[in-house]
């Protein structure tokens, strides 16, 4: 590890705790890598003679209220590990007091996440591209069938007034987050909230479902070997997810969203209306209401695009830099308000 990441990360306090939660006494040896991409919290790929393993912790500075809850984004891959969605096994958790911040470290699952390229080789026929796209959906549809109370999450959320109370949120992040204001943010806010839709049923919702999110089997490209940040998770409207979906789902000559690049508008891929169609066939539900689920998604993106530009400012992302969001979540706005 170089020095500047030594502060982000101090092995010689984390390395004990490695040996006990493995019982091996290699993770003595244990050395960390920054993996960069992630927006929100840090991410480092751990490793010693005896393998890898993963950690995350929050950014660095002063935190959003509620956000960057390690705990309980380790709390729900343990919950949902004996369940059909895969996670990765969670090795150990603390709440702050062994390295002065709460962490987690979990298994590396062994596969393909994928940004703005596919792997060299890598589902290069139009079958295999297809079959990413379904697993994909299929994959959420499994995660919002799970009965969350049989599995210990009945306390994970409050279902109830679910959608009104996240536009509330994100409308209080934007505020706290913003540089200046963005009439179409705060318009688009106001009229989201002005026309919530009725909530068809509760789920275990992840929040932030978009394919650099899960891990792709190296060999089966159609099977989802593991759902990665579970950060924003809870229990509430399934549809949030379906819309954060079709938001990152681009389609071919569509604009390229700067954080998350994708590949979906590659040859092969199936598009938005087939991913759509899937999931109402896979979940049975009804999806009139999508436009405005979608424009939710637009209104959310924009504002944890405004945070990430707030923490590379503030230089709490291990010195990443984003460049400059300014455009693009305008562009988020404009966009979500002509969905209404």
């Amino acid at each position: 590890m170089s020095t500047d990441l030594l502060g982000l990360l101090p092995l010689s306090a984390l390395a004990p705790a490695l040996v006990a939660a493995t019982n091996d006494t290699r993770w003595t040896e244990v050395d960390a890598e920054l993996i960069t991409g992630g927006k929100s919290n840090l991410t480092f790929g751990l490793s010693c003679p005896a393998g890898e393993l993963i950690l995350r912790r929050p950014p660095t500075g002063e935190l959003l209220p509620r956000a960057h809850d390690m705990v309980r984004e380790a709390r729900v891959q343990e919950a949902l590990a004996g369940t059909a969605v895969p996670t990765a096994a969670i090795v150990l958790v603390d709440d702050g007091n062994l390295l002065g911040f709460p962490f987690y470290v979990m298994e590396k699952v062994p596969g393909h996440v994928v940004r703005g390229d596919l792997p060299a080789g890598y589902a290069t026929e139009t079958d295999e591209r297809r079959a990413i796209g379904e697993g994909f959906v299929d994959t959420l549809a499994t995660l919002h069938a799970v009965d969350y109370e049989a599995i210990g999450l009945a306390d994970y959320g409050r279902p109830e007034g679910f959608m009104a109370r996240q536009v509330r949120r994100w409308t209080g992040q934007w505020e706290a987050s913003r540089f200046e204001p963005v009439a179409e943010i705060e318009e688009l806010g106001a009229r989201l909230a002005a026309a919530v839709p009725a909530q068809q049923r509760t789920a275990i919702v992840h929040g932030d479902y978009r394919l650099d999110n899960v891990v792709l089997d190296s060999t089966a490209p159609g099977r989802i070997a593991a759902i990665l940040d579970w950060e924003l998770s809870t229990l509430g409207d399934p549809l949030t997810d379906l819309g954060l979906l079709l938001l990152f789902w681009r389609e071919e000559g569509e604009p390229e969203l700067s954080l998350i690049p994708g590949v979906s508008h590659l040859p092969g891929f199936p598009s938005r209306t087939q991913m759509l169609a899937r999931y109402a066939e896979t979940a049975g539900v009804d999806l009139s209401d999508m436009d405005w689920y979608l424009a939710f998604a637009h209104f959310k993106f924009a504002v944890i695009a405004q945070g990430v530009a707030a923490r590379s400012r503030a230089g709490a992302m291990g010195g990443q830099d984003f460049g400059d969001l300014d455009a693009e979540i305008l562009g988020l706005g404009q966009r979500g308000l002509a969905l209404l």
